[in-house]
Order: C-alpha cells, then structure tokens, then sequence
C-alpha cells in the first residue's frame, strides 16, 4: 500500500492558481483511476479534476473556497498502486483543461518579516484584494511572491492573512489611500414580497460585476466613433462562404474578418497593444484578440484567439469557431480565456447599432462592431455624386487616455474601418 498525493493540476501557461469550488469526495471514500474528485475555478472557467489512481482518499488538505497553487498537495490517496495513473504530473484536467508557480514546502504559512519590496509588481487583483483587507502598500510589497520571478499571487495574499497580526505598525506615508465616504444616502430598493423576487448573483456573475467597477474606477474612458462602408466585404462572405466551408470544411462568418483586421491595425498602431503598470507602459510582442461571447446564462466571457496576427484567414476561422463552439458548451479550457491583449465585442449580433464598451483590464482598448445595416448612401462614381444601397456599420472604440490619446485611439479606429472598406479578397484566403 503507498500514499499518493494528489496535486491541484497544471491548467495552461499563465494559470499558477485555482479556487476550489466544490469536493465529491470525502475523507474514507474510495475513488476509482480519472474518476472526477473535486471542482476548481480559474478567472471564469470550471473544471473538473479527475484522481491519479484508484484508492482511498485518507486526508483532504484544502476545502471548498481555498486559492490553492499548482503543484501544491490537495488530498493523500492510500493506493495498492494497480491502477495508478503513472505518477501524477499535475498536467491533467478531465473536462476543461502555464507554468506553475513554485509549491511551497511548508504545510502551514509563518508570519513574514515586514521588510518591503518596492520593486514588487502588484497586478490589480492583488490591488484590490489589499484595499479590501485594508492592507498598507508597505505591507503588500513585503509579502514573499511565490510566483514567476517572485510574483506576489492571490494565495501569497491569503496565506499571509491568516498569520496576520493586529494592530500593524505601518509607515503612514505607505498607507493606501481610501475613497472618500459618499455622504450621498444609498438609494431604498422598493421590494414587495410575494410579488418582486430576488436572484443571488452566481460566482461567475460577481467576478464580471467586480471586473466592470475595478475597469471603471482604473481607466478613464474615451470612446470614438466612426462609420463604415462595408459593402464590398459583405458581396464577398455571401458569394464565398459555401465555397469556404467545401475547402476548410469552416463557416465563414464575418468574426475572423474582424479579427483580421484588428490583428493588422494593431501592427500599425502597436502602442494600442498594451498595459499599464503604474507608471510604466508594458508593450506586448503578442497580438491576442479576445472575443467577448454571451454564454447560454446570459453571462459574459472572453475567449482569445492568439497570435492573431499570425493566422490566415481560414486559420482564425477554425479559432474562432472553436472558441465560439466551446463556449456554448461550456467547454473552454482555462488557458482559452487567459492572455487576451485587446479584445472586440460584437454588439452587433444583438442588433446593436453601436455601443460603448467597458476595458476587458489590463488592457487599454476595446472595439465594438454594431449591426451592418443597409440603406441608402451617397458616394462618388465616375459619372459624380449618385444615391445606392450601401451595407453600412458603426465602429466604435473605447480606450484608457492615461497611455491612448485621442490622435492614437481615433487613428487606429481609422485603420480598422480602412482594413474592412478596402477588404483584400485576393490576399484573404
């Protein structure tokens, strides 16, 4: 008989955490080889954790709602070793499935020595997770990063709060500044009941809430519109998408034409293609376009197609396809939905004439493509000005005046109408 430890799993290249959602297992159960033992949580995907060998579960080192690290020890399996699943390498998800984060060798967290990192990088999760437990920046920058090159990561955040002590002293100069108490009175919600009924907002519902105030209260937001003639680019998709669904066996939607032209205005305008980190503008080589996608709930995510730039235009159809596919069927991997670098949302699809997004953070811009939309339209031929049906489309871009300038936010929208106006159908597959 030996112990095998059953390890949270590696979920893909920029996860190094996961939230326990939900154990089917308990303490003096048997559990069978890849059965199913636990539910986690990565940004917003669930996944489900098959066990690496058949046994006895003898110890549960983590409950429900624990941030636990890849690699780190989740349960003991008392097992005779028939049936193990080689030895587990923490790389295996069953349902939806980069590099883990340093596991810790210690059971239990020891209270740290306050001595503060004024170099350490905080993301804005960890930001806010310290302005809710009312954490000094001194404080934060002194917390031992267990991530990639120190990183300070959510669990590094929780394990030094449960050894935390009260009263801290802190250097006032380090304290993080608080809102201002609104002396506005909170508004009375009339509820009659019996009549009115109240929803509890789900897990992931509370991230996108959290998601849209912490993107408000971060970026100042400017938004540009312009108009586009896409009546060529239209002709095109109607004339050759059964033609493209017999060669690449791909439906042909107007998606990856978005995001090819996005991926290319991006090329030109690489300054839009970036992130804020307190005072210092981040660059990114990649270009990942995340799609924003209403699920069958009603809720929002953002699958990414990466390297956009990269991938022809039967390449990003299979992408999105795909993305699209999975997310219907809640199927989407954690890594699937990490790493976006700037991201579209089609409000279109809603019969949206346009709409003013809110920054998918940590990024600094957002494109919304509305409704296209015949209608009558004057436009120069040889023979002078003449009136025709045009397939017409508002663009609309929201974007972070910190780093994006109206110069730079109104000629990258530019390049996008330009790109879809004067589509390449002889370069596009």
């Amino acid at each position: 008989m030996s112990i095998v430890e059953f390890k949270m799993p590696k979920m893909g290249e920029s996860i190094s955490e996961a939230t326990i959602i939900n154990w089917l297992k308990n303490v003096g159960d048997t559990v069978e080889a890849e059965e199913t033992l636990l539910e986690v949580a990565t940004d917003k995907v669930d996944s489900e954790v098959p066990a690496p060998c058949s046994g006895v579960i003898t110890e549960i080192r983590y409950q429900k709602d624990d941030v636990v690290a890849v690699g780190e020890v989740l349960a003991l399996i008392a097992s005779d070793g028939a049936s193990e699943v080689k030895t587990q390498k923490t790389e295996a998800v069953k349902v939806n499935a980069p590099k883990p984060s340093v596991s810790q060798t210690e059971s239990a967290p020891k209270p740290v020595q306050l001595k503060s990192n004024p170099d350490a990088f905080l993301s804005p999760l960890i930001i806010s997770i310290a302005q809710k437990e009312n954490l000094s920046l001194e404080e934060v920058q002194s917390i031992p990063g267990s991530g990639a090159e120190g990183r300070i990561q959510k669990s590094d955040v929780f394990n030094y709060l449960k050894t935390r002590k009260y009263p801290l002293q802190r250097n006032p100069q380090f304290a993080a500044p608080s809102a201002p108490a609104s002396t506005y009175p909170k508004p009375v919600i009339n509820y009659v009941e019996g009549k009115d009924r109240i929803v509890e907002m789900d897990r992931m519902r509370k991230m996108i809430a959290d998601h849209m105030v912490y993107s408000k209260q971060t970026s100042p937001h400017v938004t540009s519109y312009i108009e586009v003639d896409v009546t060529n680019l239209v002709n095109w998709r109607n004339e050759m998408k059964d033609k493209f669904q017999e060669k690449y066996n791909e439906k042909l939607t107007f998606t990856p034409i978005f995001v090819d032209a996005v991926a290319k205005a991006i090329q030109d305008f690489p300054m839009i293609n970036v992130s804020v980190d307190e005072k210092k503008i981040i660059v990114h080589n990649d270009i990942n376009i995340g799609m924003a996608t209403a699920l069958p709930t009603g809720n929002l995510i953002v699958p990414v197609v990466k390297n956009a730039n990269e991938k022809s235009l039967s390449e990003l159809a299979a992408s999105v396809n795909h993305l699209a596919e999975s997310a219907r069927n809640n199927k989407l991997k954690p890594d699937e939905v990490q790493g976006s670098t700037f991201t579209i949302s089609n409000v279109g699809t809603f019969g949206s004439l346009m709409g003013t997004p809110i920054i998918n953070q940590p990024e600094v811009a957002i494109l919304a493509l509305g409704i296209i939309k015949k209608r009558p339209e004057v436009i120069t031929t040889p023979k002078g000005d003449e009136i025709a049906i045009r397939s017409m489309m508002y663009l609309s871009l929201s974007f972070d005046h910190r780093v994006v300038d109206g110069f730079l936010g109104g000629s990258f929208l530019r390049r996008v109408g330009d790109y879809l106006e004067k589509f390449d159908s002889n370069t596009a597959i």
